[in-house]
C-alpha cells in the first residue's frame, strides 16, 4: 500500500515537471506533425486513385491497339503463338470487342473460370475509383479483372481480362515511392515551417517569459526592463508596452523604498524630537509668567508654535498611512491663518520680501483650522524657497502674495509669487510625492501633503497657467450638509 503511494506521489511531482518542459517550441512541434500527416493523407488517397485509373486506362489503350492489329487479319490467320504474344505484351489474358450486337473475341490464353471484379471506366466517378483502388489494395489473391473502355472505330466497347496481383504490386510500389518522397518533402516544409515560427513568434515569446521571470526576481532593478524590439506587429507592441510598464514599476517602487526610508528615519528621531519639544513647551510656560511686556506679547505665540510642532510630530507619519485625519471643518475667519502662516514662515521679519494680503474683510472658510494652516503654510515656504534664487538686488520684485474671496458657496484662495515658476517637465507630476522642482532644499512632499488637504476638503488645488513665477489656486466649497442643517435650524426658530 505504501509502495503504491509513493509511485502515485512520484508521478504526481513528474506530471507537472514533464508539463513544464513541453514549451512553446515542443507544442509547435506536436502540432505541425499531425497536420503534416494529415496532409500527407490528403495526398496519397487522389493518387493512388489516379495510378490505379491510369494503369487501366494504359491496359485499355494497349488492348485497343492490339484489336486494331487482331481485327485487322482475317479469321483464323493469326497464329495463337502471336495471339499470345501480343497479349502477354500488353499483360492481359483476353481481349474482346463488340462491334453492333456482335461480341468478338479476339485473343485469348488462360481465361479464369470467373471474374473477380468488373471495371466499367465509362462511368468511373472520382469517389468511386478511390473506393475501388483501396479495395484491390486490401484484398488477397489473384483475381481477374475485367475492365471495359471506349473501342477503337465504331464498336461499343471493348474490354480487356487482366489479373489483379501485377496491378496491385506496382500500385505498393508506388505507394512506397510516394510516401518516401512526400515524406521528404513533408520533412523539409516542416522544418522550415517550424524555424519560420519559432524565430518569429516562439524566440519573442520566450525572451518575453524570460524577461517577466527575471523582472520578477529583482523589480528594483532597471537592468532587468526589457529592450523592445522594431517589430510593429503584436509581438513589437507587447514588447513596448511592457517596457513601459516596468519603468512606471520601476519608478513607483522607487518612490515606495524612499517612502519606507523616509517612515523609518522618521520614526527614529520622532521620539526624541517630541521630548525636546515637550522640554520647550515647559521653559514656555515659564516664560509665561514673566511680567516683561514684549515676553507677554510673544509667550503666547511661542506656546502656539510649540503646541502645532507637537501636533505635526504626533502626526508626522501620518502621510505613509492611507489618508490623513478626517478634516474638523468649522466656519473660521482666513486673515487670522494668514497672519500665523506669516509669522511661522519667518516672513513677518524679513524686509527683503514684499508680503501682499489681499483677503475680502471678514471672509470665513468651512474648514479644519490647523490643516488649513498646514496647506498654506506648505504654500508660502514654497514661494520663499523660489525667491531665494533670485538676485538681492532688486528687493521690490520679491513678493509673496495672498489673495482670498468668495464665489458663492465657495472660497477661493490664491497663493503667488514672483519668483522663476514652475519648470515645464515637473508641472505633470507636480502634486505627487518627490516630486521637486529642483530647487535646494525641497523634499518634495509639501504639495504633496496640500494636494491631500485640500482634497480632503471636498476642494481642488492647481496651478494657474500664464503668470508671473508661481500661482496655486485653493477652491474650498461649503458642505451642503451643513447649510441644509441650519437652514432647517433657522426655520424651526
Amino acid at each position: 500500500m505504501a509502495s503504491a503511494n509513493d509511485e502515485r506521489t512520484t508521478t504526481e511531482k513528474l506530471q507537472p515537471t514533464l508539463r513544464r518542459r513541453l514549451g512553446l517550441s515542443g507544442k509547435l512541434l506536436l502540432l505541425t506533425i499531425p497536420l503534416v500527416m494529415i496532409a500527407e493523407v490528403l495526398i496519397y488517397v487522389p493518387s493512388i486513385a489516379n495510378f490505379w485509373m491510369n494503369r487501366l486506362n494504359g491496359k485499355l489503350a494497349a488492348a485497343n491497339t492490339a484489336a486494331l492489329v487482331l481485327d485487322a487479319a482475317p479469321s483464323g490467320m493469326v497464329p495463337e503463338s502471336l495471339s499470345r504474344q501480343i497479349l502477354d505484351s500488353i499483360g492481359a489474358r483476353a481481349v474482346a470487342i463488340k462491334m453492333g450486337q456482335q461480341r468478338r473475341l479476339l485473343a485469348s490464353t488462360g481465361l479464369p473460370q470467373a471474374i473477380g471484379h468488373d471495371v466499367d471506366m465509362r462511368s468511373l466517378t472520382a469517389w468511386s475509383s478511390i473506393v475501388d483502388s483501396f479495395q484491390m489494395m486490401l484484398e488477397t489473391g489473384n483475381q481477374a479483372i475485367r475492365v471495359i473502355g471506349p473501342p477503337p472505330g465504331g464498336g461499343q466497347f471493348i474490354e480487356v481480362v487482366i489479373d489483379e496481383a501485377p496491378l496491385r504490386q506496382a500500385m505498393y510500389v508506388f505507394s512506397r515511392n510516394l510516401l518516401l518522397v512526400s515524406l521528404a518533402i513533408a520533412i523539409l516544409t516542416a522544418a522550415l515551417v517550424y524555424l519560420a515560427l519559432h524565430f518569429l513568434f516562439v524566440r519573442p515569446m520566450r525572451r518575453l517569459t524570460e524577461n517577466l521571470v527575471g523582472f520578477h526576481e529583482n523589480p528594483e532593478s532597471p537592468a532587468r526592463i526589457i529592450v523592445p524590439s522594431n517589430r510593429s506587429d503584436e509581438i513589437g507592441v507587447a514588447e513596448r508596452e511592457l517596457s513601459d510598464m516596468q519603468r512606471d514599476l520601476v519608478s513607483m517602487l522607487h518612490q515606495k523604498s524612499r517612502l519606507a526610508a523616509l517612515g523609518l528615519a522618521v520614526s527614529k528621531i520622532n521620539h526624541d524630537l517630541r521630548n525636546l519639544l515637550a522640554s520647550s513647551q515647559l521653559l514656555s510656560d515659564q516664560l509665561a509668567s514673566v511680567p516683561d511686556p514684549r515676553v507677554q506679547r510673544f509667550a503666547p505665540k511661542l506656546m502656539r508654535s510649540l503646541e502645532r510642532a507637537i501636533a505635526f510630530c504626533q502626526s508626522t507619519l501620518s502621510y505613509g498611512r492611507a489618508q490623513e485625519a478626517a478634516p474638523d471643518r468649522r466656519m473660521i475667519l482666513i486673515e487670522p491663518v494668514v497672519g500665523e502662516v506669516r509669522e511661522s514662515a519667518g516672513l513677518a521679519a524679513d524686509a527683503s520680501v514684499t508680503w501682499i494680503s489681499a483677503i475680502e474683510r471678514g471672509l470665513m472658510i468651512d474648514a479644519d483650522p490647523d490643516q488649513l494652516f498646514r496647506v498654506l503654510l506648505n504654500l508660502v515656504r514654497n514661494a520663499a524657497q523660489a525667491l531665494e534664487t533670485l538676485p538681492r538686488g532688486d528687493a521690490a520684485a520679491m513678493q509673496i502674495r495672498i489673495t482670498g474671496r468668495r464665489e458663492g458657496a465657495v472660497a477661493i484662495i490664491e497663493v503667488s509669487d514672483t519668483g522663476p515658476g514652475i519648470p515645464p517637465r515637473t508641472r505633470e507630476h507636480l502634486f505627487e510625492a518627490f516630486q521637486t522642482s529642483g530647487r535646494p532644499g525641497g523634499s518634495g512632499l509639501g504639495l504633496a501633503i496640500a494636494a491631500e488637504l485640500v482634497r480632503a476638503h471636498g476642494g481642488e488645488i492647481h496651478l494657474v497657467e500664464g503668470t508671473i513665477g508661481a500661482m496655486f489656486r485653493i477652491t474650498i466649497p461649503d458642505r451642503p450638509v451643513e447649510l441644509l442643517t441650519v437652514r432647517n435650524e433657522r426655520a424651526r426658530a
